[in-house]
């Protein structure tokens, strides 16, 4: 065998990734260009590889460079005891399989002192090599000579084999650790339990009734099933349930099988003994059983365990990936003033008015649990929408969410007022408000003042809101307490700033939470963008971040073509074409006695003409640019549209089976996807209901914030659970509802109104707001 390239490795990897775009990405990498970056302004260079593929690359390039340190760790560690031949050399370096290579280590690992290291330092290993050449025939005994009258010659009272059973004993520990280090036979071990091998789980000893495991208390199921993708969040919920003691779980054969077991025995033997009338023939056959089963299974078994943590960490983190990044890229209700609400029954309803920038203005309490409160509230809503142009009132959906929104809805119908009332998901609100950066923003406001604040603010703009919340507590994965916490970080934070970038950040009103996310940034460049912004005004070009203390021309490259700059004296910075093109699109204006705003809008048309460009930019570079200047500041999210729950549904117990009820998609698993339909309760589509056809995966058909109507197949009032049913025609079968654990909003505790106002401005704390400047409707 012959040692691979990073090339052929690379290629049998990663199938889907040409060698030249790979090797362009490594470069740029290398040079300290990020993902974002590469994907999106050298795509000539790549070939127009996409993120998802550049960070595969990357990854890949990673993995090799472990798997030949470590290579190079066990060569090393052979040579130092002087056993690495040339074919053995050449063996580890060709051996690219992390168990594989294991294997191959085994044998020359350093080990706790084992029984048979034992065995050998007591003298014993010749007896073991003259047993294991006789039953492989490559000796034979000398006349009358056996095995116990052999064995006393190795006698060794000071090590503790003083007569022929202890010293057949300790050769059977050598022969049993050398059976067990064969590679060829962890291999054909590994293969059976891979491919054949099962999962059965059964009750545990702290199982309970009615248990959220009782579908495995009698259950099994294929490795290789459990290793794909789409089930291999079964394998998470089995080892929970494990570890809790709910279930007992076994990795051996198939259900009724009994040949499994016994021809992996039979292999151990065969490689043991071959001579049937050897003298030690029973020796190596009960040292290739204990070897097989006090060995080699258990480890084989936590090799399983691995892998299929890994395949499910995997998916999981994928899921949960996808969803946040739609949670993120949903349809913001722009840059107008918002009245936001955090519902709650013991405190009351805490209310704050953010303006168009998201600048909180005033908060104050609204009681509804009395005629007297509910006739204060109407007064004090039509005050406040009366003397302020709020554009909508954010409402969050956690507890008494639903009746809080038919309480205002009602009021502004009977006042005649227009004004819309969203409900929006808090899911993390709370850990905002309590978060570090929520103290650095409002340090004297109560925790509930600041999860208004923060319900508002994601109403106008999701994905500036929720780069401040920790994606873990959105909760909008499966089994993210179970996963790999470092590969989810990873992911999830890679996520945010994939969506950062593609929407792009205006410069002059991002706070440095959401600056922080952009290409070539992090937290000091972005706190000392915006200390430079609060010291020397507004930015007016791009250009001018070169000012700001440590913005290298290289962080320059990075995250110039990102930032945005409306009302620019350079009207190409309120585009995503990067400041390294500008020279080439000023140059057409001069040729044509125009300016580069010329271009922009309708003007287009004359950048598509000048068919020169694009051989000077590369035709990938050329359509980005053109499709930038046809829609200058362009938001590629969606545009906002109200969406109402049923009027006549607010519990659960409300819910009846056939009820057709439109509802959003909170979270998406392999499973199926949870769905709000307003009352307080998710209800679960499972897989098999999510289509009029057959759907592998849910993602296929629905995606987080996706609207949709739902028929209600069943409810558990008992168990609090909704089974639901997108499927257009009536129902045959019902589907077993999820439980879903829902975020809690935090508790209550005294409002105030910003320490710089004089508290008497606040008997209506929104009556001072009647000079909020009034924005357009985006």
């Amino acid at each position: 065998m012959k040692s691979q390239s990073f090339e052929t490795w690379f290629q049998a990897s990663c199938p889907g990734v040409p060698l030249a775009g790979a090797g362009a990405v490594l470069k740029l990498a290398a040079e300290g260009a990020t993902v974002p970056f590469i994907a999106r302004y050298r795509k000539e260079q790549t070939g127009n590889l996409d993120e998802v593929a550049v960070q595969k690359t990357i990854e890949a390039k990673a993995i090799w460079d472990e798997t030949c340190k470590r290579q190079a760790f066990i060569m090393q560690e052979i040579g130092h005891q002087g056993k690495l031949t040339d074919a053995l050399k050449e063996k580890i370096l060709s051996t690219f399989d992390s168990a594989a290579l294991e294997d191959l280590y085994l044998p020359y690992k350093k080990k706790r002192k084992t029984k048979a290291m034992a065995a050998k330092e007591a003298g014993i290993e010749p007896l073991s090599d003259w047993i294991w050449s006789c039953g492989h025939g490559t000796e034979k005994p000398q006349p009358g000579q056996t095995l116990e009258l052999f064995a006393l010659t190795f006698r060794n009272e000071t090590a503790g084999v003083g007569d022929a059973p202890a010293v057949i004993d300790a050769a059977q520990d050598i022969l049993t650790e050398r059976l067990a280090e064969i590679p060829e036979l962890r291999l054909q071990v590994r293969t059976a339990y891979f491919k054949d091998g099962f999962l059965c789980t059964t009750r545990g000893e702290k199982a309970r009734d009615h248990s959220k495991y009782e579908n495995y208390f009698d259950f099994a199921e294929s490795v290789a099933t459990l290793l794909t993708p789409e089930a291999s969040h079964r394998y998470l919920a089995m080892r929970r349930g494990w570890t809790e003691e709910e279930l007992r779980l076994q990795i051996g054969a198939p259900p009724d099988n009994e040949s499994f077991d016994a021809s992996l025995l039979a292999l151990f033997e065969q490689c043991a003994c071959t001579v049937a009338d050897s003298p030690g023939a029973a020796v190596l056959l009960k040292a290739a059983r204990t070897a097989l089963k006090a060995h080699v299974v258990p480890s084989i078994e936590a090799e399983v365990h691995k892998a299929l943590k890994e395949v499910a960490d995997a998916a999981a983190i994928t899921v949960f990936a996808e969803n946040i990044r739609q949670l993120l890229l949903a349809s913001p209700f722009g840059a107008k003033a918002v009245l936001g609400i955090d519902p709650g029954l013991r405190t009351g309803n805490k209310l704050a008015v953010v303006d168009a920038a998201g600048t909180y203005l005033a908060s104050t309490v609204m009681h509804l649990q009395s005629e007297e409160g509910r006739h204060h509230a109407r007064q004090l809503l039509k005050e406040t929408l009366e003397r302020a142009p709020i554009s909508a009132i954010a409402v969050g959906n956690g507890t008494a969410g639903r009746e809080t929104m038919a309480f205002v809805r009602a009021a502004l119908k009977d006042l005649g007022l227009n004004v819309p009332v969203v409900m929006v998901s808090e899911s993390g609100a709370s850990v905002y408000s309590a978060s570090e950066a929520a103290r650095e923003e409002f340090p004297d406001l109560d925790l509930t003042v600041r999860g208004a604040i923060s319900i508002a603010r994601r109403l106008q703009d999701p994905l500036a809101e929720l780069v401040k919340v920790d994606p873990k507590s959105i909760g909008v994965g499966q089994y993210q307490h179970d996963v790999s916490q470092t590969a989810l970080k990873s992911s999830l934070d890679a996520v945010v700033d994939s969506c950062v970038n593609q929407v792009g950040v205006n410069l002059n009103t991002a706070s440095y939470h959401l600056l922080a996310h952009v290409s070539g940034l992090g937290p000091a460049l972005a706190k000392a963008v915006v200390g430079h912004r609060g010291s020397h005004g507004l930015f007016r070009s791009r250009g001018q971040l070169l000012e700001v203390p440590r913005f290298s021309k290289k962080t320059f490259e990075q995250a110039a073509g990102f930032l945005r700059i409306p009302g620019s004296d350079n009207p190409l910075d309120n585009t995503g074409v990067h400041p390294e093109r500008y020279p080439v699109l000023e140059s057409l204006a001069t040729s044509l006695g125009r300016s580069v705003g010329d271009f922009l809008g309708p003007g287009v048309e004359i950048v598509k003409g000048a068919r020169q460009l694009e051989a000077t930019l590369g035709k990938f570079t050329f359509a980005d640019i053109v499709r930038e200047l046809e829609k200058p500041g362009r938001d590629p999210r969606e545009h906002f549209v109200v969406f109402d729950f049923r009027d006549d549904i607010h519990e659960v117990k409300d819910l009846t089976a056939g009820m057709v009820c439109p509802g959003i998609v909170t979270n998406v698993t392999n499973f199926g996807a949870f769905i709000d339909i307003g009352v307080h309760q998710d209800g679960l589509a499972h897989v098999s209901q999510l289509a009029n056809r057959f759907v592998k995966d849910p993602r296929e058909v629905v995606k987080p914030g996706d609207r949709v109507h739902a028929r209600v197949l069943g409810v558990d009032l008992d168990k609090n659970q909704i089974s639901l049913t997108l499927k257009t025609e009536a129902p045959t079968a019902s589907a077993r509802p999820e439980k879903r654990d829902r975020h809690e909003p935090p508790s209550g505790s005294r409002l105030q109104a910003p320490t710089s106002r004089p508290a008497a401005a606040f008997n209506n704390p929104f009556a001072a707001l009647a000079n909020l400047r009034k924005t357009p409707s985006s």
